[in-house]
C-alpha cells in the first residue's frame, strides 16, 4: 500500500467516525529537517564539538581559494 492510498483511507476512515482528518503526506517534512538539525547541533554542543554549518562553511572555503573558481 502506498502512502497515498494510506492517506486517502485514514481519510476516509476519520470522515466515517466524524473525526478530523489525518495531515496529509509531507505536510511536516521542513518541520521534521528543522528539528533533526536542531537535534544535531544540540548533541554537539553537548559534547563540546563545534557545531557546523555546511553551508557557510562551504562559502567561506569558496572565498579563500579564489584562484579555483577561474
Amino acid at each position: 500500500m502506498s502512502i497515498t492510498q494510506q492517506y486517502l483511507l485514514d481519510t476516509y476512515r476519520a470522515r466515517s467516525l466524524g473525526d478530523a482528518a489525518p495531515p496529509a503526506p509531507g505536510a511536516h517534512d521542513r518541520q521534521a529537517v528543522r528539528e533533526g538539525r536542531g537535534e544535531r547541533r544540540f548533541r554537539a554542543v553537548l559534547a563540546g564539538r563545534p557545531v557546523r554549518h555546511p553551508v557557510r562553511d562551504a562559502l567561506a572555503r569558496w572565498r579563500r581559494h579564489p584562484a579555483r573558481r577561474a
